[in-house]
């Protein structure tokens, strides 16, 4: 099969893009077709898929590390593609890449128009979201940008615990979530272009394995005061150190001497969050401390936290980590290799 009859995938890399998800994806892809004849006959096959690094030019630059990327083409010249990956680009959580990557998004918007299927790692959710491609849409992206999804892009449904979203997979676009689901969509892309036997062999040869429970396990709850509002970041101080607190939110509501409705407003257009939702985060995250640390009696967790009832706290962990809280010591310690 010449390069022209092949199936083409185009990595989208910039300076920001993680050299690991860029060359992770072209290592994973190129050797379809070719690496599991070798492993189990000796034989090398061919590459089964036509995978090129893209840029807005085809200038080398260096990104994330200071390694050396060597685009194969530019946009300009791309020529004919049936699926882009949006490698990440990393970004602050503190703001969304406005007035960035204007050649890329163009690009993006044309190739989406053309029925080219636009895929994206990380976040590389952030350039489909700045093009627009999202709006209205599902999507998966590192649960770091969660809040920052939150408040620049409310048009976009994100999944915080989706590691593969491919509900809007007849409409052109797929997303990955955090840094190494870039392995989960690589396997979907070659089940896609190569067939499904085809993905089953390249993840024997990587040794490559599903997130089944999702991100929510790995996520951590955003720290940061907002600027914006100095009532409202007095609220987030004091609640940071008193979440055990009863009653918290009505606590924080008399601390800012503002009537309930009118914090609770205010609360959430500062942080994002209703009151009640950003305590109940921060409980979850000092119960996690807990639960990893293997220092406290899973059953006096969520007293400590401040829950007096402990079934609801234990359906609160599930539902905010995807898993119980003995499963997800279980899961940190398996990982770890800790007994």
């Amino acid at each position: 099969m010449t390069t022209a009859n092949k199936p083409s995938v185009a990595l989208l890399a910039a300076a920001e893009t993680t050299p690991s998800v860029l060359f992770g994806l072209y290592d994973v892809l190129l050797s379809a077709g070719a690496v599991y004849p070798d492993m189990t006959a000796g034989k090398p096959g061919n590459s089964l898929l036509d995978v090129r690094i893209v840029a807005a030019t085809n200038a080398p630059f260096r990104c994330f590390g200071n390694v050396l990327v060597e685009p194969h083409t530019a946009f300009a010249d791309a020529g004919h593609i049936d699926v882009v990956v949006v490698c990440d680009m990393y970004t602050s959580i503190d703001a969304p890449p406005r007035g960035r990557y204007l050649k890329e998004i163009d690009w993006l918007k044309q190739m989406h128009a053309e029925g080219v299927l636009i895929t994206s790692v990380c976040s590389g959710a952030l350039i489909l979201a700045e093009a627009g491609l999202l709006d209205g849409r599902s999507c998966a992206t590192h649960w770091a940008y969660a809040d920052l999804f939150r408040m620049y892009y409310p048009d976009v449904r994100l999944c915080a615990a989706s590691i593969l979203n491919v509900d809007n997979e007849q409409d052109g676009i797929v997303t990955a979530g955090g840094v190494t689901s870039w392995q989960d969509l690589a396997l979907h892309i070659i089940a896609r272009l190569c067939g499904r036997d085809e993905a089953l062999r390249t993840a024997k040869v990587y040794l490559l394995a599903g997130h089944e429970d999702g991100q929510l396990p790995f996520a951590a709850m955003g720290r940061r005061i907002q600027e914006r509002d100095a009532r409202i970041a007095d609220c987030q101080i004091w609640i940071a150190d008193n979440f055990a607190f009863a009653n918290p939110v009505a606590a924080m509501a008399k601390r800012s001497h503002l009537k309930p409705r009118t914090f609770a407003r205010r609360f959430r257009t500062a942080t994002g969050y209703l009151p009640m939702d950003y305590v109940h985060a921060l409980r979850i995250e000092r119960a996690k401390q807990l639960v990893e640390t293997g220092s406290s009696v899973l059953d006096d967790v969520g007293y400590q936290v401040g829950y007096q009832d402990p079934t609801f706290f234990r359906r609160l962990f599930k539902r905010m980590t995807g898993l119980t809280p003995a499963a997800y010591r279980r899961k940190l310690n398996t990982m770890l290799s800790l007994d």
